[in-house]
């Protein structure tokens, strides 16, 4: 199994969320995230309309210090087979080939367990 770590623009959330449900890997945790690249957070400032609260309170604490953007980070397990078709579409659905774009981190999952059920391993996965 491989955790997959990706930071990605706010905005390409709703299409990665969409992109990642048709590639039949539905299930993910996301969550605001603040935090710069290789730019050192200088670079093109971009102002998104959000109606999300979190994200709002994200945003603003990133524009008290300018020099952290507000990311969105998405964290899913996958089995080894898998791994590359997450990898695929999560980059297909964010690139713009702009600086920004994010970041994907792959780790070893060790082991997964369902607390309702008390299942290990990739029978927790579907």
């Amino acid at each position: 199994m491989k955790l997959i770590l990706a930071i990605i623009r706010i905005r390409k959330m709703n299409d990665t969320k969409k992109a990642l449900s048709e590639a039949n890997l539905p299930s993910f945790t996301a969550m605001g995230v603040l935090g710069r690249g290789s730019q050192r957070g200088f670079g093109q400032s971009y102002q998104e309309v959000v109606n999300d609260p979190e994200i709002k309170m994200i945003m603003q604490e990133a524009e008290a210090n300018h020099r952290l953007k507000a990311k969105r980070m998405i964290t899913l397990v996958v089995s080894d087979d898998k791994k590359d078709l997450a990898i695929e579409t999560i980059i297909k659905t964010n690139r713009t080939n702009n600086s920004g774009d994010g970041r994907i981190f792959v780790l070893e999952a060790l082991d997964s367990i369902s607390v309702r059920t008390g299942e290990k391993g990739v029978l927790t996965l579907d």
